[in-house]
């Protein structure tokens, strides 16, 4: 189970593999790619990919409050036999995105040149999800490995490995008609604070991230910067959720009162939540144990996670889990 565990934590998200690396993109043996290629999902899964389903999960999710159903995989398209990840719902409840790739066990260099790997979206049509279609960050024919998205009004942010850039990146993003204008978000974000997964409340004042940056609980920790006078400010420990264990993939509910992340809980992924009381963060409390993690929520606060199969100490999938609000 050690080695499992291991496995598990690893890739909580795929872009903690290239963050220490430091890989700068090399692109003068890079094969030619196709822009925009219309491989589907479901083209580029390995010949013999078994899909898990809840029936031969060895490690299923553990629901620990009674305040939402049992957790079950997400219905509709979305979920394959690769690997949904880094999943984020919009407020509202109808845009999921999220990170797909078609095999888990495939290292983040090859993923940048199978093009199929990145960030997909499906929509809700009040009756149910539709086909996930990619959403394209790159000039046609570079290279990028884009993951972990964000969006907060008309502006995504999400995470990068790409040509020109060392390691991985937060950008930003603008929806005009179509996601365009990509940006890199500054080395005052990216170097100095050094964020790794964030998320910015509604107000755009707030922005949440997890980092190993020094100064904290020990390995990731949860840290808080503000937007102030057009600069985001020191980040600050957010000591009240932090512990000597990986505390990382926060989300912020909508009115700002929740915090979710992610913690190592018994050796595995699990789901915590703090309560901000007059504008105090409370102790956190277990919500999901057991291979969960990255929290998002809509408004009628149903929980959308990230639920890792496991199987004889390897990772085989990934899927987009949801426990209804009661």
């Amino acid at each position: 189970m050690k080695r499992s565990v291991s496995i598990a934590l690893a890739v909580v998200s795929v872009f903690v593999v290239l963050l220490f690396i430091g890989l700068m993109l090399d692109t003068s043996t890079a094969p030619e790619l196709d822009p925009y290629p219309d491989t589907t999902r479901e083209e580029a899964i390995p010949d013999g990919a078994i899909k898990m389903t809840p029936e031969t999960d060895l490690y299923p999710p553990l629901l620990h409050l009674d305040l939402w159903y049992d957790p079950v995989p997400l219905e509709g398209p979305i979920n394959t036999a690769g690997a949904e990840d880094s999943a984020f719902i919009t407020h509202d409840g109808r845009s999921l995105l999220f990170f797909f790739t078609p095999d888990p066990d495939v290292p983040p260099e090859e993923q940048l040149l199978d093009e199929v790997t990145g960030i997909w979206c499906s929509t809700w049509n009040d009756t149910a999800w539709s086909e996930p279609v990619r959403i394209w960050l790159q000039e046609p024919g570079k290279l990028a490995l884009d993951g972990a998205p964000f969006v907060l009004g008309t502006t995504m942010w999400f995470a990068s490995a790409r040509e020109g850039y060392t390691g991985v990146n937060l950008f930003t993003a603008d929806h005009t008609g179509t996601w365009t204008d990509w940006a890199y978000a500054g080395d005052l974000l990216n170097k100095e604070y050094q964020a790794g997964e964030m998320h910015i409340g509604r107000n755009g004042t707030e922005m949440y991230f997890h980092s190993d940056r020094s100064g904290g609980e020990g390995q990731y920790d949860i840290w808080v910067t503000r937007f102030i006078n057009g600069t985001w400010t020191e980040p600050l420990n957010l000591e009240a959720v932090n512990s000597p264990e990986n505390e990382g993939w926060p989300f912020l509910s909508w009115n700002s009162t929740e915090l979710w992340f992610t913690r190592t809980y018994l050796g595995s992924p699990s789901i915590w939540r703090s309560v901000r009381t007059d504008g105090v963060w409370g102790e956190p409390v277990l919500v999901m144990s057991s291979f969960a993690a990255e929290p998002t929520l809509d408004d009628e606060g149903n929980l959308y996670f990230i639920h890792h199969y496991v199987v004889d100490g390897n990772i085989v999938e990934a899927d987009v889990y949801v426990a209804y609000r009661k």
